[in-house]
């Protein structure tokens, strides 16, 4: 089992599975959305995912018609994304994660946008 929260405590999670892999997404939407280098983020099934509490003051951005990205409205903390076309799956920002293993990223995407100082083994 995995558990997360936001920054400020007020939304928590668990997720009922285990994370099987890691993705650091480079491009220029999740560098802007997360304030970073990248997202760090892993596909998960929707139907194992549990807002325990904090339901409330979860927020919901459309960057694009497609793309939802969901987040804490007190303390601004990225939870998940998910897709419209992809009503199963979320996309857990692995940062929040304070409870479970978390397996190295085993996939980039957007490298060109990859700053020359990361290297990943």
């Amino acid at each position: 089992m995995i558990e997360g929260q936001c920054l400020c405590g007020t939304v928590s999670y668990r997720y009922h599975g285990e994370i099987e892999k890691s993705i650091l997404c480079y491009c220029q939407h999740c560098q802007k959305a997360q304030g970073g280098f990248a997202g760090w983020n892993s596909p998960l099934q929707k139907s194992l995912f549990e807002i325990v509490r904090g339901v409330k003051v979860l927020k919901e951005y459309f960057h694009s018609p497609n793309k939802a990205r969901v987040f804490c409205q007190e303390c601004g903390s990225p939870i998940f994304s998910y897709r419209v076309d992809l009503p199963d799956i979320i996309r857990l920002r692995l940062g929040t994660v304070t409870v479970g293993q978390i397996p190295l990223p085993t996939e980039e995407a957007y490298k060109q946008y990859k700053p020359e100082f990361i290297q990943i083994k």
